[in-house]
């Protein structure tokens, strides 16, 4: 195998698989062109890693929390030193535009980990509980991490930081469409310092390896982020040897606009969030439900802003957006797009084919339908693309109705000019994180969903508490 070949890293080395000699190649969604060689691993190799973790668990878990807490603090220097590589590896390898990698998805790297130590400082590691007990709280173990290709540093970030200041040992496995990015993290680890053993990638697919991870002996929890589908399966490969499962999953988030909001000002502002990453957010506002009185207002005014998006190259700064991440991406949102107009939708922007102005690259049309309503195919599967649905509703409590008539339940908002209206809605929509007015997300927020958009929560505190076992040990305190 060539040099260029990118290799997984276990036990402190750079290693190509010990039989594997299967290569995955990632496609740089803007030209089409080869943008990384992989070398694919096989049991062996993840066995190799899941003992390699076990082996350096109890020295590391060992370690202080200041002592672990300096060593992300270098991790952290080192991802903002090399920051500027990490930015083009995420726009070369899913093809976010330049000023997304650079102003959000990069990151995201040293902002949760910075957000990761602030919460681990002011946590209650242990204290008296009870008249003579003592509650302790103790890495889970070694950890099994399944990252994505749509925020790859968030996901990163979001499970790598906190096993590490938890004191565990982990497997990343990340998504083989999108592994420049992992790639650079592991070098960046790599120059850190971390002891041998306590970080391992293995590359590989998920058919392929997915299983062998999921249950393998040696491994205590597993932290997961994909599709539902692929969600119910590592669940299952996980339950006969009883491992924690934490999981982000899909969704197909409600934005309500009421008529008392600022109408233009909320629509643009759902429209973009839902083309935001080319549509590629499992918490992107990709259902639109507006007031009747408005409605038609509304459909006018989204039109106008989808057929106004311009998309363009992801090495370039500047305000537009780039291509989805593959042409199985690709080809599954023309799919929907299809059986959205099939099933009696209206296309007032965008529509089936490649974007206009490109004879290469996964360009997608931003797309906006009206004419829907709930039970439609694009209004309950998640299309993970630029595509809005646009339902009118009549009232409150219609509105409340709509929303939450979805298997998922990962993300809501609400528009709205009266602040106790919109509180009062969020309060009953069933979703892990709900955004007024368009509020944003800090670190210290958890996130996470309700129903088949997962379990378990990541960011700040809440992102630590999945990585760590409570002990109770009684008579303690004498």
């Amino acid at each position: 195998m060539s040099e260029a070949v990118l290799k997984s890293y276990i036990d402190g080395k750079w290693v190509l698989p010990a039989t594997s000699t299967d290569l995955v190649t990632a496609i740089n969604p803007a030209t089409e062109e080869i943008c990384a060689t992989v070398a694919v691993c096989g049991h062996d190799d993840v066995d190799r890693a899941a003992r390699a973790a076990r082996a350096a668990f109890d020295g590391y878990a060992a370690f202080t929390l200041d002592q672990r807490i300096a060593l992300v603090e270098k991790l952290i220097a080192i991802f903002e030193r090399r920051y500027d590589e990490m930015v083009t590896a995420i726009s070369t390898e899913m093809g976010a535009p330049y000023d997304l990698s650079y102003n959000a998805q990069a990151e995201c790297g040293p902002g949760h980990l910075k957000e990761t130590i602030i919460a681990a400082r002011e946590m209650e590691w242990e204290r008296k509980i009870g008249s003579n007990a003592r509650l302790v709280r103790e890495p889970i173990g070694v950890c099994v991490l399944i990252t994505p290709w749509n925020w790859p540093v968030n996901q990163l970030a979001a499970k790598i930081g906190p096993a590490l200041v938890a004191g565990c040992t982990m497997i990343l496995k990340p998504s083989e469409v999108a592994p420049l990015s992992a790639q650079l993290f592991a070098e960046f680890i790599d120059e850190a310092g971390f002891p041998a053993g306590v970080f391992n990638m293995v590359h590989g697919t998920g058919p392929a390896i997915g299983d062998a991870l999921t249950s393998h002996p040696e491994v205590d929890m597993i932290s997961f982020t994909g599709s539902t589908r692929a969600g119910i399966q590592v669940a299952k490969s996980a339950a006969d040897t009883v491992k924690r499962v934490s999981q982000e999953l899909g969704g197909k988030s409600a934005n309500i606009v009421f008529a008392d909001s600022d109408l233009t000002a909320a629509v643009k502002r759902g429209v973009l969030h839902c083309f935001e990453n080319a549509g590629q957010s499992c918490n992107a506002p990709t259902r639109m439900l507006v007031e009747a009185s408005v409605y038609d207002d509304a459909v006018g005014i989204a039109a106008e802003v989808a057929r106004a998006a311009k998309l363009g190259d992801p090495m370039e700064k500047g305000r537009h957006f780039g291509p989805v991440v593959s042409k199985l991406q690709f080809d599954k949102i023309q799919r929907l797009i299809q059986i959205g107009i099939d099933e009696g939708a209206q296309v007032v922007a965008g529509g089936v084919g490649r974007a206009e102005g490109f004879d290469r690259g996964y360009y997608v049309k931003p797309t906006v339908f009206a004419g829907v309503h709930n039970k439609m195919t694009i209004a309950q599967e998640e299309v993970f693309g630029p595509v809005l649905v646009m339902i009118p509703f009549k009232d409150e409590a219609e509105a409340i109705e709509i929303a939450n008539d979805t298997p998922y339940g990962l993300a809501a908002y609400v528009q709205s000019g009266d602040l106790e209206r919109a509180r009062r809605v969020s309060r009953r929509m069933r979703a892990g994180g709900v955004s007024i007015n368009g509020a944003g997300q800090d670190y210290a927020s958890p996130f996470g969903g309700y129903k088949q958009s997962g379990n378990g929560r990541e960011w700040g505190e809440w992102g630590l508490h999945d990585f760590l076992e409570i002990k109770v040990i009684n008579g303690f305190e004498g």
